[in-house]
């Protein structure tokens, strides 16, 4: 299971992921956090998803806020799953796609804590 955002124009997140699992032959699902509003341009906007509907992973992409990356942390630890890290921060376009207050969260590296 991949959880990351959607990416509208199709390029990268989600939609990417997907692509990749299933050149890989494998079939994926997924858990969308964040969904983008963004042509090639930039990004106009960023909407999150409710908490309460962010599910188990194996793989994370745009994480947005400090609280997602907090939940998917909680999620991590609760289920002891592996999980790889992909911190999406900015769309090709060049608009931020991470808040400042996710950078510093490091929940989801706990041996980073201090």
């Amino acid at each position: 299971m991949n959880i990351a955002g959607s990416d509208s124009g199709g390029g990268a997140g989600i939609q990417a992921d997907l692509n990749t699992f299933a050149a890989l032959g494998v079939h994926g699902t997924c858990a969308i956090t964040s969904v983008t509003a963004q042509n090639t341009l930039g990004v106009q906007s960023v909407h999150d998803l409710p908490i309460e509907v962010i599910v188990d992973h194996t793989k994370t992409g745009m994480l947005s806020s400090a609280e997602i990356v907090r939940a998917v942390a909680q999620q991590m630890r609760e289920h002891k799953m592996p999980l790889v890290v992909d911190p999406v921060m900015k769309a090709e376009t060049g608009g931020c796609l991470l808040r400042r207050n996710a950078i510093s969260v490091g929940e989801l590296f706990p041996w980073q804590r201090l």
